[in-house]
């Protein structure tokens, strides 16, 4: 059997526990609240942050779009010329309608005199060419390659953007 002073002393607990339970909130609701509270503010930082980043990005984006020139293009006479063919073969030929990309207009001006230039590299380099070499998208992007690279052998130290094919023609 328990004594008095057990009792009290157990009341004494029991009514200790549920004053604080009442009156003020338990230390795992303290916790808790803190740890939404703390979420809650990392996740409005971070929508913060996005919004700027956002914001900042699309101001830059829209300052480039402004200071970039358009491009300009120049067609290239067309070129026929028939292709290499080997032993007994029939005779090929390959008619090419050209643009060259430029990246200002002022290159235009740079061109136009060497004109004769390009076209000379071009005929050699085309001549020179199989019927096999032309074969699928690897082909062209290989022709296309390689004359973008004589165009800027040739006009140096000045630079085209790129070749671009209006027609190509294998006969």
């Amino acid at each position: 059997m328990a004594t008095t002073d057990e009792t009290e002393r157990d009341e004494d607990i029991a009514g200790d526990e549920g004053a604080e339970g009442k009156a003020a909130p338990s230390r795992w609701r303290l916790s808790r609240n803190l740890i939404l509270v703390a979420i809650g503010a990392v996740i409005a930082l971070g929508a913060l942050g996005a919004g700027g980043y956002h914001f900042l990005s699309a101001r830059s984006a829209a300052a480039a779009a402004k200071a970039t020139k358009p491009v300009v293009f120049l067609d290239m006479p067309d070129v026929l010329v028939n292709l290499s063919a080997a032993g007994g073969e029939r005779t090929q030929y390959l008619k090419v309608k050209v643009t060259l990309e430029l990246p200002d207009q002022a290159m235009e001006e740079q061109i136009k005199p060497v004109m004769p230039r390009l076209q000379d590299a071009f005929q050699t380099y085309l001549r020179e060419l199989r019927p096999t070499d032309l074969d699928g998208s690897a082909g062209l992007y290989r022709l296309k390659e390689e004359l973008t690279r004589r165009v800027n052998a040739a006009i140096a130290p000045s630079r085209i953007n790129a070749v671009l094919f209006k027609e190509i023609v294998v006969q």
